[in-house]
């Protein structure tokens, strides 16, 4: 009984502390945004976190409470907001694949908790007048290539398919404001890049070879969001918050009804509006803005890890699968009864079977 007795009391001390700490939040949340951000007040695109920061909602989410949140954004994209995690400077990100697989393989510790910004389009630009049709045409051409980011893989992929690679054209590394420069004054021969090569279509300044859109998904970029395993592990609470705000921002961000104010709230950040328009054209919002790791994107995570190391751009090869942490997304898609919300899309991007989502 005694034994009993030791036990119950050591049981009262131990289990509202544990609470205690389950609950404890942080005192500032640290959102590092592999973007620049441009405007007044400064906005960045093509995702629900980009939503859920232009409606201030993750703010929202801790109202009343001393949670500061704090946003950070890289010009240098996704390599510098690897530096930024490793030098314990973020606690969440925003950001590409590849750059965030080069940093799982170099040892950064990380989990994937959500997706946002998936299936984004490629497109390459090359001068108005160049003679440059097509992808096969680029053999020993001029051509950046922003590395380290989420376009490099599915870069290297459109070329494969066209029975070329990296080596076969003359690659430079350039980020998407410099090329956009070089190219308008004629320093490359093309630019592959993103929805922002529109811009230079629309002055006369370029014209568009090849896009992405309307083919496979394989070719396509992928974004999402992760938590560092440190933060995760010290405060489950805040992540989950954290999860909640942009899940319940990608639900609104998915309604049809809400499209043109969304694409408005992109276009804030430089691209125009009639140009996210175009992209988004024909494509349900649901598709875009879906923050499941179905299977679809699951396998595209898997491809990348092999790809990264065929290429060369990281020393060691890991469970794309065990990244990937659920726990958070499948609480909130389960309290906010959205469960099939979303489509599910099978690992060759069709729609899988049962769901009726679109």
């Amino acid at each position: 009984m005694k034994t009993l007795n030791r036990i119950l009391l050591i049981l009262s001390v131990l289990v509202p502390a544990l609470h205690a700490a389950a609950a404890e939040l942080p005192p500032v949340i640290r959102f590092g945004v592999a973007q620049p951000a441009t405007g007044n007040p400064p906005s960045f695109s093509g995702s629900s976190v980009a939503i859920a920061h232009a409606k201030g909602w993750i703010e929202d989410e801790f109202k009343g409470s001393p949670v500061k949140i704090e946003w950070l954004f890289f010009k240098g994209a996704g390599p510098a907001v690897n530096e930024a995690l490793s030098n314990r400077q973020l606690d969440f990100a925003f950001q590409g694949d590849l750059p965030a697989i080069v940093a799982k393989a170099a040892g950064l510790k990380t989990k994937l908790i959500l997706a946002t910004g998936v299936r984004a389009n490629i497109y390459l630009a090359v001068p108005p007048d160049s003679t440059i049709r097509s992808v096969e045409d680029l053999r020993g051409k001029r051509v950046s290539i922003f590395k380290g980011t989420n376009s490099q893989l599915p870069i290297n992929r459109v070329l494969e398919a066209h029975g070329l690679s990296e080596k076969d054209v003359r690659a430079i590394n350039l980020d998407n404001a410099t090329a956009l420069a070089a190219l308008s004054t004629r320093d490359l021969d093309g630019a592959f890049g993103g929805i922002d090569l529109l811009r230079l279509r629309e002055k006369g300044a370029a014209k568009i070879a090849y896009t992405s859109k309307g083919g496979s998904p394989v070719f396509t970029r992928q974004s999402h969001v992760l938590v560092t395993e440190a933060f995760a592990e010290r405060y489950p609470e805040a992540t989950q918050r954290v999860v909640n705000a942009i899940v319940r921002t990608a639900k609104w961000a998915s309604d049809e009804a809400n499209r043109e104010e969304v694409l408005r709230l992109w276009a804030r950040a430089g691209t125009p509006y009639e140009h996210w328009v175009e992209d988004y054209a024909g494509e349900p919002l649901k598709v875009r803005i879906n923050p499941q790791f179905d299977p679809f994107l699951t396998a595209r995570y898997k491809d990348a890890v092999e790809q990264a190391y065929k290429f060369k751009l990281t020393r060691a090869k890991f469970d794309a699968e065990k990244w990937i942490d659920r726990r958070f997304l499948d609480a909130a898609l389960k309290n906010f009864k959205l469960e099939g919300f979303w489509p599910v899309f099978d690992a060759n991007g069709k729609l899988g079977r049962g769901s009726d989502s679109l």
